[in-house]
């Protein structure tokens, strides 16, 4: 054995992280797929869909597999998987990893989003060979998670600084980040009012002009949850093997707007209340608490038009739709909230919601919710064993 081999060796039996499973020296192995996934997890991409992914590549026993979770706003990527001639996810983030670590690597996520979908966090995994820059071919001890984190961001920040490492464990040579996952919940952002987008809400919602009937959309909800073939919110394209699914839960909750900034009045209100939302959608205070109202004349003092403020905007109602499942079919999640948004305007009622359930085709369902009101929020996984 030579002494660079025999230094491998020995740095791959003293790494913190997985030391009883990178000291193997077996060929690696395929990952191979499951002919029977549970729940149709393998199917998963945004909400579903076949990754081109049927193993995680041939593993080298002498890396250390990273789980990485990410958080990223979707705008500016063309979807989370590699495509040719694209800025995505996958892309931007094995650039980082390579310029840190200098030799390319592959990194495999949980879920797959689309062109716009944000994610409070995604998951994936990755394989990584620490080599000496000084003597090449010599096996080092793993970085520390810690260290992982600091470095990848470095180099994110040096994009777009629209993505972000949020957290790294070490795990096992065998753990997958899609496979291995347990649970995926998802929230969907809408804002119903007649006022026009604010630029800081562009790209973070679906603005919705009409008022919206959250009992409804409540009762709506209610029909959806639990197992059933959800084919009627299955986009075209969806290469899962079955439409069944068992969708734990699917809530609609109003909260506050994501800009919300509130007046003296406001705030005494929000404390002495009892938890539900107290808030004015004309906010006409000025910094003393009072309302302003005056006339157009000399005196510079101004009349409200239309109940408020010039200068000031009137407030959008924001609603949260959470949907949380092991997995989802291909587009399952926005076509739900196009749904959801059509009984909330009155355009559709609860009986609808079940003869659409029931058609099991995406054709009796309305059009499905744009991508930038969707986000990734919550991957979980069992990581005590």
């Amino acid at each position: 054995m030579s002494a660079s081999n025999s230094a491998a060796a020995a740095a791959a039996t003293k790494r913190p992280c997985d030391t009883s499973s990178l000291s193997d020296s077996t060929p690696p192995a395929k990952l191979q797929r499951s002919s029977d996934p549970p729940d149709g997890a393998i199917e998963e991409s945004e909400e579903g869909g076949v990754e081109g992914e049927a193993m995680a590549g041939a593993r080298n026993p002498r890396a250390q597999r990273y789980l990485v979770a990410v958080e990223y706003v979707g705008t500016r990527f063309s979807g989370s998987q590699q495509q040719p001639n694209q800025r995505t996810v996958v892309g931007v983030l094995e650039e980082a990893f390579h310029r840190f670590i200098g030799q390319p690597v592959s990194i495999f996520c949980s879920s797959r989003t689309d062109a716009g979908v944000h994610a409070l966090s995604n998951v994936c995994h990755v394989d990584v060979e620490r080599i000496s820059k000084r003597k090449p071919g010599e096996v080092l001890t793993p970085h520390e998670p810690g260290v992982v984190k600091r470095a990848v961001n470095h180099f994110l920040q040096r994009n777009e600084g629209d993505i972000m490492v949020t957290d790294v464990r070490c795990v096992a040579p065998d753990f997958h980040a899609r496979y291995k996952a347990l649970e995926r919940t998802y929230h969907y952002r809408l804002l119903s009012g007649p006022e026009s987008t604010s630029v800081f809400e562009k790209n973070s919602a679906w603005h919705i002009s009409e008022d919206l009937d959250i009992q409804a959309m409540k009762k709506a909800c209610s029909i959806l949850v639990g197992h059933h073939d959800f084919s009627s919110f299955r986009a075209a394209g969806c290469q899962a093997n079955s439409p069944m699914r068992t969708l734990d839960e699917l809530t609609v909750t109003e909260v506050f707007p994501f800009m919300f900034f509130p007046s003296s009045i406001e705030r005494s209100e929000m404390e002495s209340s009892d938890g539900s939302l107290v808030y004015s959608r004309i906010p006409t205070m000025e910094s003393s608490g009072k309302q302003s109202y005056g006339s157009c004349t000399s005196s510079g003092k101004s009349e409200p038009e239309n109940g408020k403020e010039f200068g000031t905007r009137l407030r959008h109602r924001c609603f949260v739709v959470t949907a949380r499942a092991r997995s989802f079919l291909y587009h399952q999640v926005r076509l739900m909230v196009g749904l959801l948004k059509s009984v909330g305007t009155g355009n559709l009622t609860t009986a609808d919601v079940e003869r659409i359930l029931n058609a099991k085709t995406v054709t009796a369902a309305p059009p499905m919710a744009p991508s930038c009101g969707l986000y990734l929020a919550n991957v979980k996984y069992d990581l005590s064993v």
